[in-house]
């Protein structure tokens, strides 16, 4: 009888195991592995702030070329996004160096919104995360809109490109024309209200797609009946792409979101053999204000959400209002997480925790009382 009840366990160990793998989940002790990897507990704190109040700080995206460290980000102005870019030696200490993609006035699809994420980044985990090419170029996604003011729909995906390195401060050019947009044929019900937001561009080198380039990005919409509670929240979903101009939704529905509220700005890392998604949410059922979570997932298709602690949430006053949006990488066995950081009086700059202690940052958000 003993021998059977071995047999029996056997068995269903491995249809377990095998079921796992056809749906591509990722065990709960290799999530936990991850999560040791990858999180932060020590808050530098403030490496980046806009000069005065009434201008907003963004979306931080890092590479590196030779020994520099660079950083596009985006600047809201009452107006809308435009897109910036700063260097650092030591990925704590940041200098400004100008603008990449500003406001136009030719009445085109994107004069007053250019929020711009480089693509092709290496994502090798403590790699060298320099900027990878394709046919000569290198590119950037963006979210553009013709409408001002802060995310004012109509907002759609472009696509803009250069042939000079993205460590140089240049304006970038354009397609005419978004790649995605609400408007499309094929949008999907979950991103059919005219907001279209941040992207995220990778290289699918092993063709788990079918596809040469993938693209992550969220956006607003719910056209399900009978669906009110989740109506008009944010959810992350894929398009793919072979040649980084025409793009085309892959799957019918999202692969990473939550009930309520906002699942939104992936960013990848490949750490050893598994795809690891960072990405932000906000008001959830069950967690309250804005944090930086995580996805795991073997084929870039199907994502196991992490379901233990945050990786960033809101501790001090400089992000007491909201602590989201990342970008995480591992330099010289350190990990920094890079994040969105915003106090009470809404001012928002960039801000950074590392996996080591490396002590506080001096930098501090304009002061109320300065004009």
């Amino acid at each position: 009888m003993k021998a059977i009840w071995i047999y029996i366990i056997f068995v269903l160990s491995a249809l377990s195991v095998a079921a796992q793998k056809t749906s591509g989940a990722v065990s709960a002790a290799e999530m936990q592995k991850i999560y040791n990897e990858v999180k932060t507990p020590y808050k530098y704190g403030l490496v980046m702030v806009p000069e005065d109040k009434e201008h907003k700080m963004d979306c931080p995206t890092i590479f590196k070329k030779g020994k520099d460290w660079y950083m596009t980000y985006l600047i809201f102005s009452g107006r809308g996004y435009e897109t910036w870019l700063s260097k650092s030696n030591d990925l704590l200490h940041w200098e400004n160096l100008g603008k990449i993609m500003s406001f136009g006035n030719a009445g085109k699809w994107d004069d007053n919104q250019k929020a711009g994420y480089n693509a092709l980044l290496n994502i090798k985990w403590g790699g060298n995360y320099e900027v990878n090419q394709f046919d000569g170029k290198y590119w950037m996604s963006y979210f553009g809109g013709k409408e001002k003011g802060y995310e004012v729909e109509p907002l759609s995906i472009g696509m803009a490109y250069t042939t000079k390195h993205p460590s140089v401060v240049q304006e970038w050019r354009r397609l005419d024309q978004p790649v995605l947009s609400s408007l499309d044929a094929d949008v999907r019900w979950w991103e059919n209200r005219n907001k279209l937001f941040k992207s995220t561009v990778i290289e699918d080198k092993k063709r788990l797609t079918g596809h040469r380039f993938v693209m992550y990005y969220n956006a607003v919409g719910d056209s399900l009946a009978n669906n009110k509670k989740t109506r008009w929240y944010e959810r992350i979903g894929m398009a793919v792409s072979d040649n980084m101009i025409h793009w085309k939704r892959f799957q019918k529905n999202p692969v990473v979101h939550h009930p309520v509220g906002i699942t939104g700005d992936a960013v990848i890392q490949q750490i050893g053999s598994n795809y690891v998604m960072f990405y932000f949410g906000a008001f959830w059922q069950d967690r309250k204000g804005s944090f930086n979570r995580f996805a795991v997932s073997k084929d870039l298709i199907n994502w196991t959400d992490w379901t233990g602690d945050n990786l960033i949430q809101s501790s001090e006053k400089y992000d007491e209002l909201y602590a989201h949006k990342s970008f995480v990488l591992k330099h010289k066995g350190i990990v920094y997480h890079f994040y969105c950081a915003v106090n009470k009086q809404n001012q928002h700059g960039i801000a950074v925790a590392t996996s080591k202690d490396l002590g506080k940052s001096k930098v501090n958000f304009v002061s109320e009382n300065q004009n």
